[in-house]
């Protein structure tokens, strides 16, 4: 076991895993044909004059995605239903065979151009399952097929951050499922985006595995080399249009990174998590569901468990008929972000230079003075992930009146760990690394007091 802890210890994010762990969370907008017709997963059968939003607004959604606080974008260029929202040319079954700009449209483009102008990254999901073109399922001919898409998206729109590939994989036209070649779609990926990270069925971002927005207790980065394997992804993905799935979170696993969990790995790999959740039950725009919004307070809870645990958040915000994000989602949005504003106004404690433990210490511990008597009710821990992830279990002590007494614990740290707990008052912190793989190192220590 010794070994194999320290090769966990060894194991270090690329420099695209890097920087997108950095955004921290980010905007999916779920747009197609599914918001026209009212279902989550279209068949493929709908005619292309179903498509046609009347006051299509992508500068509105980034305004709206910026102020929210959120660094980047992914657009669903292409759904289950095969409906394409740029004008390809493989396919006539897109935008530039619909009543939107008279067939002139480029939903992609626009939207992409869009987040450059407001500062927005830009990303890309394009669904390997697509239950209208009659090559799927055919093998090579729609391998082919979703390549030459692939390859339109990412040399026409600019950089892209994010590609998203889902496990869905059902029946086309024809009653057969295609074999993806997952492989040439990496190649290519890696080819033409080199720093675009591939995310759910790829090999840089890994599902967290539900879509409720709840993360592990123990969220590790470091995991078995298998939890990146396709089949095991799709194994766990939605198969079917299934509300009770999308609030469901039974069927994650609860421990990947633990040494208990990776004592018969035959290789570790940095495969960090990424929460996914819509702010609406469901994923496309209905107008029946314009009630049930999450509110501001289920959003914080979202991204505590989530951006504070050590994983970054994928919060869909679907645009509605007319082509713009609904006040509903809008107004709940900007309120979350007054609370997110409000729960974390201003780090109290000076700033924090990187602290590298003592190698020959058990329990290495970082202790810290305030200016001053402080009163506080968050912590936010993080470490050098450039180091990789190496605390196990930690515990953390504030001094009042002369006397230490213990103020929280948990488990792994990773990029960012929130705690949120009743007011207190300190002079000082002490940070004990109770159990730890390689060296601790702890970029981040602030401390807040919420308004």
């Amino acid at each position: 076991m010794k070994n194999l802890v320290e090769q966990t210890a060894a194991v270090r994010p690329s420099p695209r895993q890097l920087a997108w762990q950095k955004l921290e969370w980010y905007a999916f907008c779920h747009f197609g044909m599914n918001t026209f017709t009212g279902n989550e997963w279209g068949d493929g059968t709908e005619p292309p004059s179903t498509f046609r939003p009347t006051d299509f607004d992508p500068d509105q959604w980034a305004e709206v995605i910026k102020a929210a606080g959120m660094k980047g974008l992914i657009l669903t260029c292409k759904h289950h239903d095969g409906f394409c929202l740029w004008p390809s040319k493989y396919t006539d079954y897109s935008v530039k065979n619909s009543p939107f700009e008279d067939g002139r449209g480029d939903i992609v483009g626009a939207v992409s151009d869009a987040c450059r102008r407001h500062g927005l990254k830009f990303g890309i999901y394009l669904s390997p399952w697509d239950r209208h073109d009659p090559r799927y399922g055919q093998g090579k001919a729609y391998n082919d097929y979703y390549l030459n898409q692939l390859t339109e998206l990412l040399t026409q729109y600019g950089p892209v951050f994010a590609v998203w590939l889902d496990g869905a994989c059902g029946e086309g036209q024809n009653g057969k499922v295609q074999a993806y070649d997952w492989d040439a779609y990496y190649r290519l990926i890696r080819k033409l985006q080199p720093d675009a990270t591939i995310h759910i069925c790829g090999p840089d971002v890994r599902w967290v595995g539900n879509e409720a927005g709840v993360g592990r207790k123990s969220e590790w980065s470091v995991v078995p080399s298998y939890y990146a394997g396709n089949d095991y992804t799709a194994e766990r993905s939605q198969q079917a249009d299934d509300k009770r799935f999308r609030k469901s979170h039974n069927q994650m696993d609860k421990d990947l990174g633990s040494r208990k969990a990776i004592q018969d790995a035959e290789r570790l790999i940095w495969f960090p998590a990424e929460t996914d959740v819509s702010i609406r039950p469901g994923w496309f725009f209905h107008k029946a569901e314009n009630h049930r919004v999450k509110s501001p307070h289920t959003l914080l809870n979202i991204y505590l468990q989530s951006v504070g645990n050590n994983s970054a958040l994928l919060l869909n915000i679907p645009p509605d008929k007319t082509g713009r994000l609904h006040k509903a989602d809008v107004k709940a949005l900007l309120k979350f972000r007054k609370l997110l504003d409000d729960t974390f106004p201003e780090n109290l404690l000076p700033v924090f230079p990187t602290w590298t433990a003592d190698a020959t210490e058990k329990h290495p511990t970082l202790t810290v003075s305030f200016p001053k008597e402080t009163r506080f009710d968050s912590l936010v821990l993080g470490e050098d992930i450039t180091k990789g992830q190496q605390v196990e279990a930690y515990t953390v002590y504030r001094k009042w009146h002369g006397h230490w007494k213990k103020l929280c614990h948990g488990t792994v740290i990773g990029y960012k760990k929130i705690h949120r707990f009743r007011p207190v008052t300190a002079t000082e912190l002490k940070v004990v690394i109770t159990a730890h793989r390689g060296t601790p190192t702890l970029g981040k220590l602030e401390v807040y007091q919420s308004k």
